[in-house]
């Protein structure tokens, strides 16, 4: 499996956990979160394993010591991941970037 693919299941995994969430009075929260988290999956399946994002992710270690692991990411992107409701994909993906870039200074 790639790391474009292992992230892609990643974010395919953690979509479809949003949707198995049932919480009273979410006011569709858990729905849209799931949706946006699906069409990042799809999108990020549509990238190069040479995007520039894949660079920062295996230099934050989310690919494992050496780079090859599959995508473990650290708690900062598994919060941000969490907390996603909407938006476009390259923004979720943009977000992740530039979180880990701030933490790498």
């Amino acid at each position: 499996m790639s790391r474009i693919e292992s992230l892609a299941e990643y974010l395919r995994a953690q979509g479809r956990r949003k949707l198995d969430r049932v919480e009273s009075r979410d006011d569709g929260r858990n729905a849209r979160s799931a949706l946006a988290l699906l069409d990042a999956a799809a999108y990020t399946e549509s990238l190069g394993d040479d995007d520039p994002l894949v660079d920062v992710l295996v230099e934050a270690g989310c690919f494992g010591p050496h780079g090859f692991d599959d995508f473990q990411p650290g708690d900062q992107v598994a919060r941000l991941v969490r907390s996603w409701e909407s938006g476009e994909p390259w923004q979720l993906l943009m977000a992740i970037r530039f979180a880990l870039q701030g933490s790498l200074a």
